[in-house]
């Protein structure tokens, strides 16, 4: 099949799903000469706007395309099985034991790879505890800490126990049709409320924890015979112990500083992997990159047009924008890209960005 789709002169990739992170694969795929179909019911969403043509139900793109892919983890696999599963990648056997967060952490723990403890019922460990929705938890919805014990619903939730970590880190690697594999750099994720507030690339790290991290991704995929992009998040204890906090089967968040810092973004990257291109470098272009979220802090329809054009002006400074038509807290309306020297533009670049990106009243 791969071959054939090769030879084709109109490779058309299907993606289930049509916010930001369909959109962003949009222009990647352009650049492969491939079109690129989403399939959503809203045709406001971010990659409807751009993308060459939105199809409202499953089996219609699954049909249209020649392969078809996953902007998020929200599906129903036994449903998807029953379409022409020889067209999905990832592989829907790859995804199978990653989309409920209770039976990736039990997957983890059958490789031997250092998780957080976890539980269905009523742990024994100090408080404060975290609470994880098994499925359709994303940006800090369905994440929450328990400072007093609760009783909750076991078929939609776990708890784990808290990690005082010092840092979190994420790191994302690709695996081809072919077997060919790629790492990106390790990355320092930072936190806030739950949702990713920015990210510094690459993150500074011994080469110790970096050769474990790359052997963490190795296993994993090798295991999941994966093809595609997996993002894989970690904990980094006090004791300088790595647990992997949550694995996600698509592009990520935490790799989106590679669109304007890496010689091959993760969204291109993820392209040239499910159709069996080769695959190509993750190295940074820079000494250093910093990207941070654009997030809503009011209930708003507006663009923000003078923001977005001070950011804009910063140097080695790109901005993303989503074209979201609502803004709420907390909601991720796009992001910026800062090509840096090293690591010692990071304090300050965040400085201007957070200033350029506030509230007007602030």
């Amino acid at each position: 099949m791969t071959a054939a789709l090769l030879k084709t002169k109109s490779r058309r990739i299907g993606v289930i799903g049509a916010g930001q992170l369909a959109q962003m694969l949009v222009p990647a795929a352009h650049r492969l000469n491939l079109e690129l179909w989403v399939q959503t019911a809203n045709p406001q969403d971010p990659a409807a706007q751009v993308a060459d043509h939105v199809v409202s139900g499953i089996p219609e793109l699954v049909t249209a395309c020649d392969l078809v892919t996953f902007e998020n983890e929200f599906v129903d696999l036994t449903y998807l099985q029953s379409l022409d599963p020889s067209k999905f990648y990832p592989r829907l056997g790859s995804l199978a034991p990653l989309l409920d967060k209770y039976h990736q952490r039990c997957f983890l723990q059958e490789l031997g790879i250092p998780v957080p403890d976890f539980s269905l019922e009523l742990p024994p460990w100090p408080l404060p505890w975290v609470w994880k929705r098994r499925r359709h938890g994303y940006d800090g919805q369905g994440t929450r800490i328990l400072t007093r014990p609760e009783t909750w619903d076991r078929e939609q939730g776990m708890v784990e126990r808290y990690i005082p970590f010092e840092r979190e880190l994420a790191t994302l690697v690709a695996r081809s049709l072919t077997g060919e594999v790629v790492h990106y750099p390790v990355v320092e994720t930072v936190q806030i409320n739950q949702v990713c507030d920015h990210v510094i690339a690459p993150a500074l790290i011994p080469t110790n924890l970096q050769e474990q991290i790359q052997q963490i991704s190795y296993t994993l995929i090798e295991a999941l015979e994966w093809v595609g992009i997996l993002a894989i998040e970690l904990f980094l204890t006090q004791e300088q112990q790595l647990l992997v906090n949550e694995l996600a089967p698509r592009t990520h968040n935490s790799g989106h500083y590679s669109l304007d810092a890496c010689l091959t973004s993760q969204f291109e990257q993820h392209l040239r992997a499910i159709t069996g291109l080769p695959l190509g470098s993750a190295d940074l272009t820079c000494g250093a990159a910093l990207m941070v979220n654009l997030l809503g802090w009011e209930t708003s329809t507006s663009s923000y047009e003078q923001e977005r054009q001070a950011l804009g002006s910063l140097p080695r400074t790109f901005v993303h924008w989503y074209g979201k038509g609502e803004s709420r807290p907390g909601r991720k309306l796009g992001h910026v890209t800062c090509l840096l020297e090293d690591r010692a533009e990071v304090a300050p670049t965040l400085a201007r960005v957070r200033q350029l990106w506030s509230p007007r009243a602030g």
